[in-house]
C-alpha cells in the first residue's frame, strides 16, 4: 500500500480553504492509503517565532482534524515536535542542499517580502524540513496545494540528490497528489484568489451559523451579468467555485443558467450558498467542540500518533547513517 504524508502548521483554526482543499480528502484516503498526518508546530516558528501557546494550538488543530472524520486508528496523527528524527534527517538533507536554489524557492521571498526584519535560516530552509517530514517515511504521495508545489519539488530534488550521492535508490520521489485534475484552490469572500487567513478573508469550522451567513452576505460582487452567456469575472467566479465545493450540480447549473441569461440576484446566490456551508460546517462545529472538551484524550491520540511515527522514522534514520557510513545506534 503506497504511503501518503501530510501536515498542517498550527497557526490558527482550520478555515474552508483547509477544509475543502485538504483534510476533506485526507478522510477518504485514509482508507484507501497507509496515510500519518502531522501537526507541523516547528515550521510555525518560521513566522510565529514566539507563539502564544504551541501546545493549545496543537490541540486545536488535533481536535478539528478529528471532527472532520480522520480516524487516528486507520491514520496516525502527531506533532511534528514529538519526533526528534526528523532533526536528525533534516541536518543530513541540508548538508547536499545550495543557498542558491533554496533562496530562489518562490515561498521565501514571499515570506521574506513580508517579514523583511525576521528572515531566518529555518524560512530558508523550510523546503528541507518539509522534505524530512515527508521522505523520514518514505512517502509516495503527498496531499497539497498550489503554493505547495515548488516546495513538493524540492522534496523530489532532495530524494534524488540523496541517492546520486550516495549511489542508492532509497528514497522514493514524493509525487505531488491530488483528488480532481489539478490542485484545489479554495477562493477568499474579498475577492482574492485565495482564503487565508493572512488575509482576514476565512471562514472557518467554529463559526456560528450567524458568523457564516453574515461572511458570505459580505462577499465581494460587482454590478452583475450585463451581456448574456459572458464570461464571470473573478469575484463572480468566486462564488460560483464555493457554490461547486458546497452544494451540488443543480444548484450550480441553476444559478449558471441565471448568470447567462442576466436574472442572477447575487443576494439570492449568496443566501443559498450559506445556508448549504452552515449545513456543512454545524456538524464538524459540533464535533470539535466535543473533542476539545477533553484534552486528556487529545493528548493520548498525539502521542499514540508520535510513538507510531517514530517506529517509521527510526527506520529510516538507521538506514541513512548506515548509508552515509555513520554508526547505526
Amino acid at each position: 500500500m503506497e504511503k501518503v504524508v501530510s501536515g498542517i502548521r498550527p497557526t490558527g483554526n482550520l478555515h474552508l480553504g483547509n477544509y475543502f482543499g485538504a483534510v476533506k480528502s485526507f478522510v477518504k484516503m485514509q482508507d484507501e492509503y497507509d496515510c500519518m498526518f502531522f501537526i507541523a508546530d516547528w515550521h510555525s516558528l518560521t513566522t510565529h517565532p514566539k507563539p502564544d501557546d504551541i501546545q493549545s494550538s496543537a490541540r486545536t488543530i488535533l481536535a478539528e482534524y478529528l471532527a472532520c472524520g480522520i480516524d487516528p486508528e486507520k491514520a496516525p496523527i502527531y506533532v511534528q515536535s514529538d519526533v526528534k528524527e526528523t532533526l536528525e534527517l533534516y541536518l543530513f538533507l541540508n548538508m547536499n542542499m545550495y543557498l542558491g536554489e533554496l533562496e530562489r524557492v518562490t515561498t521565501f521571498k514571499e515570506k521574506a517580502r513580508k517579514q523583511p526584519d525576521n528572515i531566518n535560516a529555518g524560512l530558508l530552509t523550510y523546503p528541507t524540513l518539509m522534505a524530512a517530514d515527508i521522505l523520514q517515511h518514505r512517502a509516495n504521495k503527498v496531499p497539497v496545494g498550489k503554493d505547495q508545489e515548488q516546495n513538493m519539488e524540492m522534496a523530489r530534488r532532495c530524494a534524488r540528490r540523496f541517492n546520486n550521492i550516495y549511489g542508492v535508490e532509497f528514497f522514493p520521489e514524493p509525487q505531488n497528489f491530488y483528488f480532481a485534475d489539478k490542485a484545489l484552490k479554495v477562493p477568499g469572500l474579498d475577492g482574492s484568489g485565495k482564503m487565508g487567513k493572512s488575509e482576514g478573508n476565512c471562514i472557518y469550522l467554529r463559526d456560528d451559523d450567524k458568523t457564516i451567513t453574515k461572511k458570505v452576505m459580505k462577499a465581494v460582487t460587482d454590478m452583475g451579468p450585463q451581456t448574456p452567456n459572458s464570461e464571470r469575472p473573478e469575484v463572480i467566479e468566486n462564488l460560483f467555485t464555493f457554490l461547486l465545493l458546497s452544494s451540488n450540480k443543480e444548484a450550480y447549473d441553476y444559478f449558471d443558467e441565471k448568470w447567462n441569461d442576466c436574472t442572477l440576484r447575487y443576494g439570492d446566490l449568496k443566501k443559498y450558498i450559506a445556508a448549504d456551508l452552515v449545513k456543512t460546517i454545524a456538524p464538524i462545529r459540533e464535533r470539535i467542540q466535543e473533542f476539545s472538551a477533553d484534552t486528556k484524550r487529545l493528548d493520548r491520540i498525539a502521542l499514540e500518533g508520535a510513538e507510531r511515527a517514530r517506529e517509521s522514522a527510526r527506520a529510516t534514520i538507521e538506514e541513512v547513517r548506515r548509508i552515509i557510513g555513520f554508526r547505526v545506534k
